[in-house]
């Protein structure tokens, strides 16, 4: 452990006892017992470095993360947000429900949840613990486990506010529901801790966004958590949308637990931060359930991005498919490790995944490690993954068709990520993201048609 580490975990620790004593005081005994167990355990863990033996952070250096200082967001920050610049920064339309939190902190009047219909429950992580702990304490922090994962400990250690989202048995919410988290510190160093805990229950039909995107410059450090919990015969389809300025770094943990009959679909999609690290774990807790994962993730310049995605088949009659795709420029780097388990005992699964990368430059780099566990016969399993700069051919073709160079490679880079956004359920937000694309390949490119 260097130095400057052992000085930054002291820091965070020491900035536990006021944030104790800040608020998160009169939260009920078991949250206060759990942010004081996951704090010790953060003690013992420390960053993850690859000195310390943590394979799967042996392409992404954490250091850079831990020398942010530990300036937690301000309780009043909300108030120097305007609506005008929560609206520049949402995605989805503008009578969707949407919760709103300024450097993690809730903000009730930038919110906006009335259009809910009865049965939904979508508050503030602080408030639901207080009111409704029947709903929360079943499920928060049961998969999201902070044994072995530092970012998830010191996440829980601050755990107090955040998102809950509950759509009661039985009931379909047509529009999604928006978790917009945004940085502001007016260009100095904040950190926050965003939990968010989302359950569909039995039979139940939702969707919802969960969306990240920065107000000002400056080393923002994000480290979120999110459970969700997918009940028997629901649908729940999530996004999550990354777009944080430069200098920013992302960490998420999310864990999703999927039931009998369940179906669950989510889409990651990074375009913005200076160092972004995704771990997606799932789980099946029953048969016949199904998952689909997709992604994309765009960076340039030297920016980095690792996905970790992990499928646990636990039970058999299960399907999953997994893709994703990224484009990379300048010298920035990619990472994917996907691991698709299967238990003994889990027959008849059905599991593929893939991961494809562009290289715009020659600089670029990307490295992908697909992996498959299977304790089990009698399954259907595959896996791919490729790296490669354009395709010369299709290249030539349009050109030959009268388009100049430019123009050819941005639409061939733009269809490189159509199989991702085609899969986006929404068209509102689907036609939303491929603008994005195109915006972001016209600074790159040029025009791309």
């Amino acid at each position: 452990m260097t130095q400057r580490t052992a000085t930054q975990e002291e820091a965070y620790l020491a900035a536990s006892e006021s944030f104790e004593s800040n608020g998160a005081s009169h939260d009920p005994a078991w949250a206060r017992e759990l942010r004081k167990d996951a704090l010790d355990r953060f003690r013992e863990l420390g960053f993850p470095t690859a000195r310390r033996g943590n394979e799967e952070w042996k392409y992404t250096d954490v250091m850079p993360i831990a020398r942010v200082p530990v300036r937690l967001g301000a309780a009043d920050a909300a108030a120097t947000v305007d609506a005008e610049s929560v609206a520049q920064a949402s995605l989805g339309a503008a009578q969707w429900p949407q919760l709103v939190f300024v450097n993690g902190r809730y903000s009730e009047a930038l919110s906006s949840v009335d259009a809910l219909p009865e049965g939904v429950t979508t508050v503030s992580l602080a408030e639901a613990m207080r009111s409704t702990p029947d709903l929360v304490q079943p499920h928060l922090a049961r998969f999201a486990g902070y044994a072995d994962n530092a970012f998830t400990a010191l996440n829980t250690a601050f755990l107090h506010d955040g998102a809950f989202v509950h759509v009661a048995r039985g009931l379909r919410v047509d529009d999604p529901i928006r978790l917009l988290f945004l940085s502001t510190g007016d260009g100095e160093e904040t950190v926050a801790q965003p939990r968010v805990l989302i359950v569909a229950g039995e039979e139940s039909s939702a969707s919802v966004l969960e969306a990240y995107a920065g107000l000002s410059e400056g080393d923002h450090l994000t480290n979120a958590v999110t459970e969700i919990v997918v009940g028997a015969a629901a649908r729940l389809d999530y996004y999550k949308v990354q777009r944080q300025p430069e200098q920013a770094y992302h960490v998420t943990n999310t864990h999703v637990a999927v039931e009998r009959d369940s179906r669950f679909s989510s889409v990651n999609i990074d375009m913005g931060g200076r160092l972004t690290r995704n771990n997606l774990n799932l789980v099946t807790l029953d048969q016949d359930c199904s998952c689909y994962l997709t992604g994309f993730y765009m960076v340039t310049g030297r920016q980095h991005v690792d996905n970790q995605v992990i499928i646990d088949h636990a039970k058999p009659y299960t399907t999953s498919r997994e893709l994703y795709k990224g484009i990379l420029d300048g010298r920035s780097r990619s990472v994917f490790h996907g691991s698709i388990i299967v238990r003994e005992g889990a027959v008849k699964v059905n599991a593929n995944q893939v991961d494809k990368n562009l290289l715009l430059s020659d600089q670029a780099e990307a490295d992908t490690k697909p992996a498959f566990w299977i304790y089990c016969d009698d399954v259907k399993c595959g896996h791919g993954a490729a790296c490669g700069h354009m395709d010369p051919t299709a290249l030539f073709y349009l050109r030959s068709r009268g388009l100049d160079e430019r123009t050819a490679r941005g639409l061939l880079t733009r269809a490189f990520l159509s199989e991702v956004i085609e899969g986006i359920a929404n068209e509102t937000l689907r036609g939303q993201i491929d603008g994005l694309v195109a915006d972001t390949l016209r600074e790159w490119l040029g025009d791309v048609g």
